[in-house]
């Protein structure tokens, strides 16, 4: 019997393509659309609430996106599975608006492939007696000889989503397939239209799927009772220069939006939740020689208490070089060899070995 795979389906290029290249190379594939939240009409064989189709965009977690997704299934005969997991979504969403309220920048997205796509997949999996899970992401997974395999950056080195992956359970490496990380992006869509799928042509998603319109801090008044957040915009030598309608609604290193003119750029260098103030500075108030970060993942075996590594602060930063000291099991420093800007907290930052994914944190 083939290999069974339950790959996650957005109704994207991507995982789309990926279907195609699972069956080709043999696997029994099954698809998977994981819903943040939705009308329950019915329940599948497995089971759990399959989600309704009626039109309701919602980001990559849309209807829309699941029609997509189900006609691709249909196109290329693969079982699907549509279901509901808005509880395990708004848990993404407390830990989103709670991050903003804090002062820090949240990346739902990482805490969605953590807490959701790899870990409810691979729940999910085990119901139906599949031995793989898959995704669309743009990253590798190849053998270095250990106990599991390496995770690695994707051939695409502008679609490269290894930086997002950090934080998956090393546990799971062995059981997980990335299909299109050897591909270069105009070779997916190629790949779609020659089978004929639709999406081919599909654009990528930008925004957070339950904020489609991209106003987080409107979703954010909705969505918590945060009191009044308004305060003073302060220079770094604690000059009030304005004011401001509320801290969550700035991150730093955010230039544009700030709501007044400065003649010059302005940057901002620090949000103060407790005194509800949000520093500003020029691009130089924005450099740093080091960072600390806890929640730490390792992908790798027998961690080192120092060594030298390259580090990304933010998904489309470059790694910059870094000497790395482990502090505990759930904390580590970085020590920059060169000044880096725009050093967030809330966001994470993954280190490499060249092309390989060593680990990551949450920056404090």
């Amino acid at each position: 019997m083939p290999t069974r795979v339950v790959l996650a389906m957005s109704g994207g290029v991507d995982s789309s393509a990926a279907a195609r290249l699972l069956q080709a190379e043999g696997y029994d594939v099954v698809g998977l659309f994981m819903r943040s939240g939705a009308t329950v009409e019915t329940v599948c064989a497995t089971n759990l609430p399959v989600i309704s189709t009626k039109p309701n965009k919602q980001g990559c977690c849309s209807a829309s996106d699941a029609a997509d997704a189900q006609r691709v299934a249909d196109k290329l005969d693969i079982p699907f599975h549509a279901v509901n997991f808005e509880q395990s979504f708004g848990r993404i969403k407390d830990y989103f608006a709670d991050e903003y309220l804090a002062g820090r920048t949240p990346n739902p997205c990482v805490m969605c492939n953590n807490w959701l796509k790899f870990g409810k997949l691979w729940d999910f999996a085990q119901q139906v007696g599949a031995e793989r899970i898959a995704t669309g992401h743009y990253a590798r997974l190849v053998d270095v000889g250990e106990d599991r395999p390496a995770l690695v950056r994707g051939e695409d080195a502008s679609k490269d989503q290894s930086y997002v992956l950090f934080g998956i359970d090393r546990d799971l490496l062995d059981r997980i397939l990335f299909p299109v990380g050897q591909y270069e992006k105009p070779a997916i869509r190629e790949l779609a239209k020659e089978t004929g799928l639709r999406v081919h042509d599909k654009a990528d998603s930008q925004e957070i799927c339950f904020i489609p319109d991209n106003d987080y801090a409107g979703f954010i008044d909705r969505y918590r009772d945060k009191g009044d957040t308004a305060g003073e915009m302060v220079d770094t030598a604690g000059n009030v220069v304005a004011t401001h309608a509320g801290y969550e609604k700035f991150t730093v290193g955010q230039r544009k939006g700030l709501g007044v003119a400065f003649g010059e750029p302005r940057f901002v260098v620090a949000i103060e939740p407790e005194t509800k103030r949000v520093v500003i500075g020029d691009r130089e108030d924005l450099a740093r020689d080091s960072l600390e970060a806890t929640g730490t993942n390792w992908l790798v075996p027998g961690v080192a208490t120092t060594f030298d590594a390259a580090a990304k602060i933010r998904y489309r930063s470059e790694a910059a070089a870094c000497t790395v000291t482990v502090h505990d099991e759930d904390r580590f420093s970085v020590a920059f060899h060169e000044p880096q800007y725009g050093v967030a907290p809330g966001q994470a930052v993954v280190l490499y070995d060249g092309d390989r994914v060593l680990g990551g944190g949450w920056i404090r």
